[in-house]
């Protein structure tokens, strides 16, 4: 994970996974991405046990720091916020050898590295607005000109940085593709405009395939065309309608079966717009809206996994 120094316990969903796991009566050991290791071959990992302790003054408590095999251990949560740059990818291949020695790993290693949460999301145009992926700016003006308002991303953002809202005729519609792009050196993720932005951009929380009842609707601030919290957009939980369900069926079977066992989606009015992977969130804001128990129920999805994954 992050460093722990750094999180919000009133907001954060990974403090919300070992709450849930401390309350299953687990071991839980911390590590940051600087901790794994590769020794002949074999993945190691600097690690300490946490326990959580809720009194005035702090909150956790680590022990000192041991060297141990990764595969001693049943499950490794990898929780790191994005970017995934090479640093995440190192990682990842680092916790697919403790993998294949035998911990489970959520999310699945080489899913982390296939899926991008921008790109994973077009496997599935029955469920997303018009999109177009290109560095070619020609292409990339031609979509805008055909859609007239458009919202370009990059695709290794995360809460909501480097968007631009366009529509046809806006004259900085060159230099935003050259500045996304790099002068056509990168992939550029163009979609067509959906004006629900308006009412929310819904994170889904989806555990084995099946979702959470209810979403957060991340509503825009005035002035703003991004819902993400991070941009200063207000959360406010749903419970889940007969589309968000339509579009859970669309995918969750191919999450399955990539072994992405914790993942939240992004839905702008009837569309899918991402699949994040790497680290989701809104657990907490779920949770005290509705008295749901997120974190618990992804505990029991991973109990029920090992038990399926142990020898008989």
């Amino acid at each position: 994970m992050d460093p722990i120094t750094s999180i919000n316990i009133k907001k954060d969903s990974t403090f919300a996974m070992m709450r849930a796991a401390q309350a299953k009566g687990w071991d839980i050991i911390y590590m940051e991405m600087d901790d794994l290791y590769l020794d002949q071959g074999e993945a190691y990992a600097r690690m300490q046990v946490l326990s959580l302790q809720f009194e005035e003054t702090t909150w956790y408590k680590l022990s000192e720091h041991g060297d141990h095999k990764l595969s001693e251990l049943d499950v490794i949560l990898m929780r790191k916020d994005p970017p995934v740059d090479s640093e995440f990818i190192y990682a990842s291949h680092i916790l697919e050898r403790a993998e294949q020695a035998g911990s489970l790993i959520v999310n699945r290693a080489k899913s982390l590295r296939d899926c991008n949460e921008k790109l994973y999301a077009t496997a599935f145009p029955q469920c997303c607005p018009p999109v177009l992926v290109s560095r070619n700016a020609t292409k990339l003006r031609a979509f805008v000109t055909k859609h007239q308002h458009v919202i370009f991303k990059p695709l290794d953002g995360m809460g909501g940085t480097s968007i631009f809202n366009v529509k046809a005729g806006d004259p900085n519609v060159g230099v935003i593709i050259e500045t996304l792009s790099d002068f056509g050196a990168q992939q550029v993720m163009v979609q067509r405009y959906v004006p629900e932005i308006t009412e929310g951009d819904k994170r889904i929380l989806i555990i084995d395939g099946k979702p959470i009842d209810y979403a957060l609707a991340r509503i825009p601030s005035q002035g703003e065309h991004r819902g993400n919290l991070a941009a200063g957009g207000r959360g406010e939980a749903r419970p889940l309608s007969d589309n968000d369900r339509w579009i859970v069926d669309q995918i969750k079977d191919d999450l399955i079966a990539r072994g992405l066992l914790f993942v939240g989606i992004d839905v702008i009015g009837d569309y899918l717009t991402e699949i994040n992977v790497t680290s989701p969130t809104c657990i907490q804001e779920i949770d005290q809206a509705y008295g749901t128990n997120i974190g618990g129920d992804l505990m029991d999805a991973i109990e029920k996994k090992l038990a399926a994954n142990k020898p008989h």
